[in-house]
């Protein structure tokens, strides 16, 4: 991929996110959700400092960004990751780019532990996650359900070997 940029998200971006996010929940293997929030309520889940879009060419490729874990204070340093990437570009190395770089901003913040469920058919996923250095801790069984049907998930986590390391 030639000319990637990968830039902090901004409001504007939104419909561009959101119709990634659209196509990502379409495919029925990348989210619980069945639609995509208003930009309101995608803003309040997710930090504010750790949210990026590639970029070509005025072309918004995918995007990836933090929430976090919990609101108790002992999970300060833990996020959630959400990455998608456009259906055309899926599969050029987009995931990963934005993950490794995800992965630098977070500890910058303080984060020392990224986690992420992948539906366990969702073989692209698991395959960028571990080549980010995720591993899998295991997989929560019927955790959620999805148009009526129980639906399992693999939980993948990377520790920081610069952050929490004491």
């Amino acid at each position: 991929m030639n000319n990637i940029t990968i830039r902090a998200m901004l409001a504007t971006d939104w419909n561009a996110v959101s119709e990634i996010y659209v196509e990502g929940i379409s495919t029925g293997i990348a989210t619980f959700e069945t639609c995509a929030p208003s930009y309101e309520a995608w803003d309040a889940a997710h930090m504010k400092n750790c949210r990026f879009v590639a970029e070509s060419n005025g072309e918004i490729l995918g995007w990836v960004a933090l929430s976090p874990v919990s609101n108790r204070c002992v999970y300060g340093g833990v996020a959630e990751i959400s990455v998608y990437i456009a259906g055309n570009n899926r599969g050029k190395g987009l995931g990963k780019l934005l993950l490794e770089h995800v992965i630098i901003a977070s500890e910058k913040e303080g984060i020392w532990t990224l986690q992420s469920g992948v539906f366990p058919t969702n073989y692209g996923s698991i395959k960028v996650h571990e080549s980010a250095g995720f591993r899998m801790l295991g997989k929560r069984e019927r955790i959620g359900k999805l148009h009526g049907k129980w639906v399992d998930n693999v939980l993948f986590e990377r520790r920081s070997k610069v952050v929490g390391i004491d």
